[in-house]
């Protein structure tokens, strides 16, 4: 266990890096996290954990094997770790192979989400509801931004996440032969409780401008949630909990 004191060590250098440039952490293949609870969970579910850096002190976690762990003062700690005045630890985890592989029964979709606590709740509740796969498209907030890893409260270790276009979303649709429903507020737009949603990928645009054309045209139809008349819309991940509660159900 190697104690570090210095701003300018490579280590410290890196971790602030891979918290802030999302280029980094694609080139790097790594993304950092925090807290005791979330490397519990990281160990629980398998995730490969490159390093470790406790604040103050050692820790212990039941399971964990990694050759980097250091200690740091707090004040080193606060000024490299994602969170500030957090207990630790900071960890940093690479970045798995996406897995097209195998068959999907269904999907959420968001194009554009550009709030990374949106992505994460949304990668979240569709973990916790037994979705089989978020697929992101268009200028989606990073995955690995640490605000988003916050938001996935550990889901981003276990939930099956694809990056790809409208190409790419196409053929998966294919392969799994799924239907392709859009949000949207629109006439056309059927009340999500008058369809089948079950097996089906479910597209949630962003807030300020839903859904693409382009996408729009690919969708089988068009979904809107009941809501009060006075009411704007709502936001992406409360609408993308509601639809896929609703899919499930």
């Amino acid at each position: 266990m190697e104690k570090l004191t210095s701003r300018k060590n490579p280590y410290i250098v890196r971790l602030r890096a891979l918290a802030s440039d999302a280029e980094y952490r694609r080139s790097e293949r790594v993304y950092i996290c925090d807290g005791l609870k979330t490397l519990k969970e990281a160990i629980s579910f398998g995730a490969d954990i490159s390093s470790v850096m406790w604040k103050e002190q050692a820790g212990e976690a039941e399971g964990l094997d990694c050759a980097e762990q250091y200690v740091v003062p707090a004040e080193l700690y606060d000024y490299a770790a994602v969170m500030k005045n957090s207990a630790g630890p900071c960890f940093t985890v690479r970045i798995p192979e996406e897995n097209r592989d195998g068959t999907l029964k269904n999907a959420v979709v968001l194009e554009n989400v550009q709030d990374p606590g949106n992505v994460g709740t949304v990668i979240r509740t569709a973990n916790a509801l037994g979705v089989d796969a978020v697929i992101l498209l268009g200028s989606c907030a990073d995955v690995y931004n640490p605000k988003t890893v916050r938001a996935t409260m550990g889901a981003i270790f276990r939930q099956r996440i694809i990056r790809t276009d409208i190409a790419g979303l196409k053929a998966l649709r294919e392969k799994n032969a799924l239907p392709l429903y859009g949000a949207a507020l629109t006439d056309k737009a059927r009340d999500i409780r008058e369809l089948s949603l079950g097996k089906a990928a479910l597209a949630i645009g962003s807030e300020g401008r839903g859904l693409s054309a382009e996408l729009l045209k690919e969708c089988t139809g068009e979904i809107i949630i009941p809501m009060d008349p006075d009411s704007e819309s709502f936001n992406a991940a409360v609408a993308a909990a509601i639809i896929m509660w609703e899919a499930v159900r």
